[in-house]
């Protein structure tokens, strides 16, 4: 009998290892056929000037983010017509150390429809006949509120502070939304569209160069945590430093490598919706729709009594996500779901996240998509090469075909001897992959385009020798299946924003107060029961 269950287990190792190479293999496809070279130039920005969409992009802000300057100003030089863009920044505070960026950068790039708001100065939330919890603990959604009640046109892009975009990729994330081909034919338009993430280090390029680099790498800076600034003492042994600023080069690995070959084939198939919130474009007149229970029959129980539009979203803390898949479940006629904009990236600079960091925060968002996307993140260690490897390797040299017909021996010898061999060929693979999306190929290099994001081709300030790639690999490829079984399997709470919350399984949250044995949900049909929790969860998701 167990011989039986041993050669079954085999035969599933095997198919599992073929879906998982047969997915990656589309990914690596798409990411070689659109990320070589640059995309067409766009379509939207060049029609009639009464045919041009206007477009609002809203940008909320948290903390001194690398390279936040440069991020922010990327909107202002996009080729799409700035009459018909309306730009918003939005921050918690007046005393968030992003503010006066912000105005900085406003009094540079003036003729623009372009203003800051402050979260404080909110009438919706502080005003007379305003109340605090008229929207939900979300820090991202609490920020990016009034503007987007406040916003000209139909059509929203939401593009966090920290990434940065090329100079024609609003007029292309446009042409996919409203569905313009280079070609001058229409296609079908989307309801949803994004682009690929893509993270660079830049500890070490900033490190050594100049002292807003030196601020920039405080560690509590790192993703807008904090608004303190200080010079980072950069550690001089090589495991202290690898902890202190190794969580960056996890990260960098791990979007340009296992994440971007799955981004690119899910969306590529488009079986399920798969996104992440740093770029993504959408109509208002849809949301509002698709969050009105009079308009939309598949808001029911609870989901019917929460606020309309992107308020809708202030519970949750996978906002993104539960945007896209509302959208994505909603009936829109003459509407396909989401489109991936190929070719363009949405750069992210980081520098000084430590390796605990790195291992919260894919704790943090494993955690709260456990309950969104449940058989996904459960079999999600799977797709990792140790283990993949492993359940090929098992298959090879216990299913009796294997030994029969091509000779392999059913030893452990054997087994790990496949094992190292996949592994091998899977770095090889990642190795490629990571420099094909890092050498820039598909960006248009301007004199506006900062050295993070040039890429290696084009004169990239972060190189990686191959010696320096392995380690941040090999690290990255170890810690997969310990933090994956970490966030599923040993606890369901979450630092947010420095409190601590449990994800409950609708995917909100419940603040978790050390002082108070009672723990107390946040919102309660759209309302917060926990005034105090509520406010002191405000800024920004990064």
């Amino acid at each position: 009998m167990s011989s039986y269950i041993l050669e079954l287990l085999g035969c599933v190792g095997i198919i599992w290892g073929s879906v998982v190479v047969l997915v990656q293999g589309i990914g690596i496809y798409k990411i070689f056929r659109y990320y070589s070279s640059i995309p067409p130039d766009p379509v939207s920005p060049y029609l009639p000037k009464d045919d041009v969409p206007h477009v609002t992009i809203i940008r909320p802000a948290k903390g001194l983010e690398p390279g936040l300057y440069e991020c922010l100003a990327s909107v202002f030089h996009q080729s799409y017509p700035k009459d018909k863009l309306t730009i918003y920044f939005c921050v918690s505070s007046k005393q968030d150390a992003a503010y006066p960026v912000i105005r900085k950068l406003l009094d540079d790039h003036p003729g623009f429809d372009a203003k800051v708001f402050v979260e404080t100065e909110d009438p919706y939330l502080h005003g007379e006949g305003g109340h605090v919890n008229n929207v939900g603990p979300n820090p991202k959604i609490r920020n990016l509120s009034r503007a987007y009640r406040e916003a000209k046109g139909d059509i929203i892009w939401p593009l966090d502070s920290n990434v940065w975009i090329a100079r024609d990729v609003a007029g292309r994330m446009v042409d996919k939304l409203c569905g313009y081909r280079p070609d001058g034919k229409r296609v079908k338009p989307f309801k949803f569209v994004h682009q690929l993430p893509l993270v660079v280090d830049t500890v070490t390029s900033m490190s050594s160069s100049n002292a807003e680099g030196q601020t920039l790498l405080s560690g509590s800076s790192i993703t807008g945590g904090s608004d303190a600034e200080s010079d980072v003492q950069v550690p001089s042994s090589i495991l202290s430093r690898s902890l202190a600023h190794g969580g960056g080069r996890l990260e960098e690995m791990f979007m340009a490598t296992t994440h971007a070959k799955f981004y690119g084939a899910i969306n590529t198939v488009g079986i399920a919706p798969c996104i992440v919130g740093k770029s993504n474009m959408f109509r208002k007149s849809h949301l509002d729709q698709v969050t009105d229970p009079a308009q939309n029959p598949i808001l029911t129980g609870r989901a019917a009594t929460l606020p309309k539009g992107l308020d809708h979203f202030s519970l949750f803390m996978c906002e993104d996500h539960v945007i896209g898949d509302l959208l994505w479940r909603s009936d829109l006629p003459g509407y396909a779901n989401h489109g991936l904009v190929w070719g363009d990236l949405a750069i992210q600079p980081m520098a000084g996240m430590s390796v605990p960091a790195y291992i919260a925060r894919r704790v943090r968002w494993l955690r709260a998509r456990k309950w969104t996307v449940l058989s996904a993140t459960l079999v999600e260690h799977g797709v990792e090469s140790l283990v993949c490897c492993f359940y090929v390797s098992f298959g090879l040299t216990t299913f009796p075909w294997f030994h029969r017909i091509l000779g392999i021996p059913q030893t452990w010898k054997a087994l790990w001897y496949f094992w190292l061999t996949g592994v091998t060929a899977w770095m090889i693979v990642d190795r490629i992959v990571f420099k094909k999306l890092h050498a820039g190929q598909s960006i248009h290099v301007d004199e506006h385009t900062p050295p993070f994001a040039r890429g290696t081709s084009r004169g990239g300030a972060e190189k990686r020798r191959f010696g320096e790639w392995f380690l941040a690999w090999l690290g990255r490829e170890v810690l997969a299946l310990p933090i994956w079984t970490w966030a599923v399997f040993l606890g369901t709470t979450v630092n947010w924003r420095g409190k601590l919350f449990r994800v409950r399984s609708d995917m909100t949250v419940v603040a978790i107060d050390p002082e108070d044995e009672e723990q107390r949900p946040i919102l309660q049909n759209g309302h917060g029961s926990n005034r105090t929790s509520m406010s002191s969860t405000r800024g920004k998701i990064d």
